[in-house]
């Protein structure tokens, strides 16, 4: 598997009035290009409970391989690409093996962002509350099982002049002073998963209820999330935290293994939270980030959850432009960010 994730961010252009505000909160590297290695890792997992939540849930996890590899921010256009590391026996034998296809676009700028991405992944082992696993034994899996998740999100920074949502997450830019902001998701989602047989067993759909006995499940969701964003600086180190939860509307269709298939509609949440810390210098910058975003959907008697994560560690440093490194992506591009 070879995870690409590409990001953009867009600086003022040339002529435009120097917002002395911003200044004084953030700090912009118009001049710079950067280099850092990354480890990093993505994951796709759900769950199937009871709509009440107090009885048995069994979650299904793909066995998810960690990516190494480099990114770079040049011409304003920051990518990264990274190779899958190799799983070791052991890891194979206990949760077994997962292939996947992971692509995701993000743009970022100061006031807004937006994200697209695709999701593929085949084969997961599942961990069921009622049955725990003990430890060094292989847990139960499904090698048939297939998910694909792919939408569009986007975001907007309302308090943009004095707080920097890439400086915690891309290090576009560096918050000198602490500061939050308020922020509006909006995302499309479809989620879809497959099995050549129901995803409970019998004696687990007894428990769980009506509804969970489906070998396929598709439901495409569009939510609005309002939510809040706080840089912590401390001298050169920072910390954020980010928080989202809103309405979402889905439309369900499912199929049972001994039925035909079904539609239905529900309104229930979607959430998103985003943590980082590390350090950022105007030379040296790294840290730890970690990502989730959660929808939720109920019909008949059933709960399904969907969350996809994304784990990340990198150190980078930035480097004086030169030559024609000091072009801009946007120089040949009419739209500006």
């Amino acid at each position: 598997m070879l995870p690409v994730l590409v990001f953009l961010g867009g600086y003022p252009c040339d002529g435009q009035p120097a917002d002395s505000l911003r200044a004084y909160y953030i700090q912009e590297y118009p001049d710079h290009f950067f280099i850092w290695p990354v480890l990093k890792q993505r994951s796709l997992t759900f769950d199937i409970q009871d709509k009440q939540e107090n009885k048995r849930k069994v979650e299904f996890i793909p066995n998810n391989k960690f990516t190494l590899g480099a990114g770079f921010y040049v011409f304003d256009l920051g990518f990264e690409v990274t190779f899958a590391i190799p799983l070791a026996e052991n890891s194979k034998s206990i949760y077994g093996e997962s292939t996947g296809r992971d692509l995701q676009l993000n743009i970022l700028s100061k006031k807004w962002g937006a994200d697209i991405y695709y999701q593929k992944y085949n084969g997961f082992y599942i961990n069921d509350s009622d049955n725990p696993v003990p430890k060094g034994q292989p847990y139960p899996q499904r090698s048939d099982l297939v998910t694909r998740n792919f939408g569009a999100s986007g975001v907007y920074i309302f308090n943009h002049r004095k707080f920097s949502l890439r400086s915690s997450f891309t290090y576009a830019e560096r918050q000198l002073r602490s500061k939050g902001s308020w922020l509006l998701y909006g995302t499309i989602n479809s989620f879809k998963v497959t099995a050549d047989s129901a995803l409970l067993d019998p004696a687990v759909q007894d428990v769980v209820g009506t509804g969970s006995g489906f070998r396929s499940l598709r439901y495409t969701t569009v939510s609005v999330a309002p939510g809040y964003s706080y840089n912590l600086v401390w001298r050169k180190f920072f910390l954020n935290a980010t928080v989202a939860l809103g309405p979402a509307h889905h439309w369900i269709n499912y199929e049972e293994e001994s039925g035909p298939k079904r539609d239905d509609i529900s309104i229930n949440s979607t959430g998103i939270a985003r943590f980082a810390v590390g350090y950022n210098s105007n030379r040296f910058f790294g840290g730890f980030g970690f990502s989730a975003q959660t929808r939720i959907v109920k019909f008949e008697e059933v709960r399904v959850s969907n969350s996809t994560n994304l784990f990340k560690l990198l150190v980078g440093y930035r480097f004086r432009e030169f030559g024609i490194l000091k072009k801009r992506v946007w120089d040949v591009n009419p739209l500006k960010f």
